[in-house]
């Protein structure tokens, strides 16, 4: 891990700088220092300096001089105390911890600045699932508090479906954004629901967005998707890079060559045989972990940390954080206004630095974020349906039965196709139930027995009564 300079040598630069009213230049501060430091680290640490807004550059080349900026007057004005250990800054970004701005400072120097890297496997192998923790216990309990949903009691994956649709309006777009797509919100919307692609916009960002569409289908759905295996991650990452990639046989597949991250100096894992093996090895660890905050966060350090595919990577990590909260029915981390930047240099933290906290603060604040997103939408859910759970399954056996035969909707028809699993105590409620599917059935919900768009058109002008 590259050496963090000690806080105290920083401050002396600034109280020095601060001395002469017009700044100092490279040479001058080199000569006030008495040679104690090399021209290089002092531009590095001066570097660190302007990035913390501690102190400002005035002209250029050999002319540049360091100041430190006068403080705004704020007259009677008072500011709001923010929340101890967290600092906010008038640029688009999380609030982040003292640690995460320690990260922040880091990264952003300019790239001939820091130490280039390569994967670190003490990383990873110092992660013992259920003993290492990247979050706090309280801050769990937080999350726990802050995420739990109407559904919580039902099987896995209700409560992602119940507001499955807002889901793929607001995930798509906040992780397409993070990718730099430029769609609205709104663009967003009419594209999901509507298929309208936005005018004056590249193709391949309304593939973007479709792809992301698809793979939340995917995991919502169906909950036999919402697991972690490689076979669940390699499927998300041919659904996400679908129609994306250079290499078409890419999708899906854990790549075959080098890759670099661009605005980084970190190297990830080349050998692909090495990268494989590794990539089994970071999702077993995360199918061991029993809290599914932790395993959200972890699979968000340790998958773009790897870059197991050649492109994709970080949409993958941020759907596939959602699987904990999915299969536990806890509100979904849909990542709504998380600032592009925030993120990147998070991620450039893990890279160069091995350090979670800055991403830390990302995923907290992203997490709250994404609850006061919902908090309505939880508000206003029906109550689960309890005996339409409990027959859920001999539900759609029957609907789709019918359909498929070419049989009227009928209370008789449906008695000649209900399952031994039904009760007889249960067999007239459950008519009633089916009689009531019927009734709302169309082709945009047909889906969810399992019956095709042209199975369901061809049933419906056998028995739609011709006016």
């Amino acid at each position: 891990m590259p050496k963090l300079t000690p806080q105290h040598e920083i401050d002396q630069l600034v109280t020095l700088i601060a001395q002469q009213p017009d700044g100092m230049s490279v040479d001058a501060l080199l000569l006030a220092l008495g040679g104690s430091l090399q021209r290089r680290t002092l531009q590095r640490r001066l570097a660190l300096l302007v990035a913390q807004k501690r102190i400002q550059t005035q002209g250029e080349a050999r002319a540049m001089r360091y100041v430190v900026p006068q403080p705004v007057n704020l007259g009677a004005a008072k500011l709001q105390a923010p929340s101890p250990g967290l600092q906010f800054t008038a640029e688009a970004y999380a609030p982040t911890s003292p640690e995460g701005e320690e990260i922040k400072a880091y990264v952003r120097q300019p790239r001939h600045l820091r130490q280039p890297v390569g994967y670190k496997l003490g990383f990873l192998e110092q992660y013992h699932p259920n003993q290492t923790a990247y979050l706090p216990q309280n801050l769990r309990d937080q999350l726990h508090a802050l995420g739990r949903s109407p559904a919580e009691q039902t099987p896995a994956g209700t409560f992602a479906r119940d507001i499955l649709n807002r889901l793929l309006i607001d995930l798509s777009w906040a992780s397409s954004q993070l990718e730099g797509n430029t769609y609205s919100r709104l663009d967003t919307e009419r594209l999901i629901e509507f298929g309208e692609a936005a005018d004056g916009k590249d193709a391949l960002e309304t593939q973007m967005i479709l792809n992301h569409k698809e793979a939340i289908n995917y995991l919502v759905r169906d909950p036999e998707h919402a697991v972690l295996n490689t076979g669940t991650l390699l499927a998300l990452h041919a659904l996400l890079s679908d129609g994306l990639m250079a290499d078409p046989s890419a999708c899906g597949r854990i790549r075959h060559r080098a890759v670099e991250i661009g605005g980084s100096v970190y190297m990830p894992v080349a050998l692909p045989q090495r990268l494989d093996e590794l990539f089994g090895i970071v999702i077993q660890m995360a199918t061991e972990i029993a809290d599914p905050f932790e395993q959200a966060f972890f699979l968000m350090v340790h998958l773009p940390y790897l870059q197991p595919f050649e492109d994709v990577n970080k949409r993958v990590s941020r759907l596939a954080a959602n699987i904990p909260f999915i299969h536990h029915n806890l509100c979904p981390l849909s990542f709504i206004d998380v600032p592009q930047q925030a993120y990147v240099d998070a991620l450039i933290g893990v890279y160069e630095l091995n350090r979670i906290e800055l991403l830390r603060d990302v995923f907290v604040w992203a997490y709250e974020r994404s609850c006061q997103q919902y908090v309505a939408v939880k508000q206003t859910l029906v109550p689960p349906d309890i005996f339409r759970l409990r027959y859920r399954q001999a539900l759609s056996q029957v609907v789709a039965a019918i359909v498929r035969s070419g049989a009227a909707a009928t209370a008789e028809a449906i008695r000649s196709q209900m399952p031994a699993s039904v009760a007889k105590a249960d067999a007239e409620a459950f008519v009633a139930l089916v009689l009531a599917e019927f009734q709302s059935l169309h082709s945009g919900n047909a889906i969810r027995f399992g019956i095709r768009p042209l199975e369901l058109e061809a049933w419906q002008e056998q028995h739609t009564k011709k006016t």
